[in-house]
């Protein structure tokens, strides 16, 4: 495995939906660990970081294409704190927060513009869900040209198999792949 040579003033940390109503999914704890880890990195690097988080105006700008699994028809009520960021992050006002309303980070957001102002041409990539927000971010991120790491142990999702799926098959191919420790180790 190769070391890390980053440029923290070319180099951001998106981190995408530890938020409150989130995070209490099963692996969710772990991954604020980790990325809190990721964050106190950061900051001793005075490095860009990005909290992305989703949220919903009245649900009408919600995303609802017909597909093949059945949609929940219960109407849910989410608790007034659901999209606030978790607390161990420690959220400061000179974090970027991102407020999307759908998978993807980039798509309807001005993340890209505020990384390329900086002159950010790195993005490393964690949160929840592996396969659905974290990858749909990593590959609207592929496609405009960053490069990126993926802290693995600093993302989860539903199932192990969906996880493993994105981290063997679709991560590798744009990016490259650490755990925190590994990066943490890798990196000056």
């Amino acid at each position: 495995m190769n070391e890390l040579n980053l440029d923290f003033q070319k180099t951001a940390l998106v981190l995408i939906d530890l938020q409150k109503g989130i995070v209490s999914m099963p692996g969710g704890n772990e991954v604020v660990d980790n990325a809190v880890k990721l964050v106190q990195k950061f900051r001793e690097h005075d490095g860009f970081i990005s909290f992305v988080r989703v949220a919903f105006h009245d649900g009408k700008d919600a995303l609802t294409p017909e597909t093949d699994q059945p949609k929940n028809t219960t109407k849910y009520e989410r608790p007034a704190d659901w999209a606030e960021l978790d607390p161990k992050l420690a959220v400061t006002e000179n974090d970027y927060i991102v407020t999307k309303r759908q998978w993807g980070a980039f798509f309807g957001t001005d993340l890209d513009i505020q990384l390329r102002r900086r002159g950010i041409d790195t993005i490393v990539l964690c949160g929840i869900a592996t396969n659905i927000g974290v990858e749909s971010t990593a590959r609207e991120a592929f496609q405009f040209g960053y490069n990126q790491i993926f802290i693995t142990d600093a993302m989860t999702t539903y199932s192990k198999e969906e996880h493993e799926s994105s981290i063997r098959f679709t991560f590798p191919k744009i990016g490259k792949i650490r755990t925190t420790e590994e990066f943490l180790s890798q990196v000056k």
